[in-house]
């Protein structure tokens, strides 16, 4: 094998990586919250955080759910940050967006109820995090 052969597989994968960080770039921007939502977000992420710890650790809830936990979990504790903080509103947000695609996603398999039975927090911000996750609709019909 050629030296040349190892620059084309060098910028290959170096160019695999920066379409797959643009992609997340893009998936953020698309899904963050709108108006003040983002604001909300921030405040309640501590009770989201212990909110996924907590739904994690409930063995009711199907494997599936409680992987898709454990890995968000693992990636809002890596030391370093996909998304750096310099950039205007993703920076500081994108744990937030990824917290609220995830819990999203976690209600649609394992019901509000289960959201509801472990949320930390105050009344005032488990509306906040049905807004923030887009179930605001499915709350109020509770």
């Amino acid at each position: 094998m050629t030296g040349s052969f190892w620059w084309d597989l060098a910028i290959g994968v170096g160019s695999a990586l920066v379409l797959a960080w643009l992609a997340l770039v893009i998936t953020l921007v698309i899904a963050r919250p709108r108006g003040g939502l983002l604001r909300e977000a921030m405040r309640i992420l501590p009770d989201a955080l212990r909110l996924i710890r907590r739904l994690a650790a409930d063995k009711t809830l199907p494997v599936g759910i409680r992987v898709r936990l454990v890995l968000l979990l693992v990636y809002l504790a890596i030391p370093f940050d996909p998304i750096p903080d310099f950039i205007p509103v993703l920076g500081y947000a994108d744990d937030a967006i990824i917290v609220a695609a995830v819990l999203r996603s976690v209600v649609r398999r394992a019901g509000l109820d289960a959201v509801r039975a472990h949320w930390p927090g105050s009344d005032d911000g488990f509306i906040a995090l049905t807004r923030l996750a887009g179930l605001a609709r499915s709350a109020e019909l509770d």
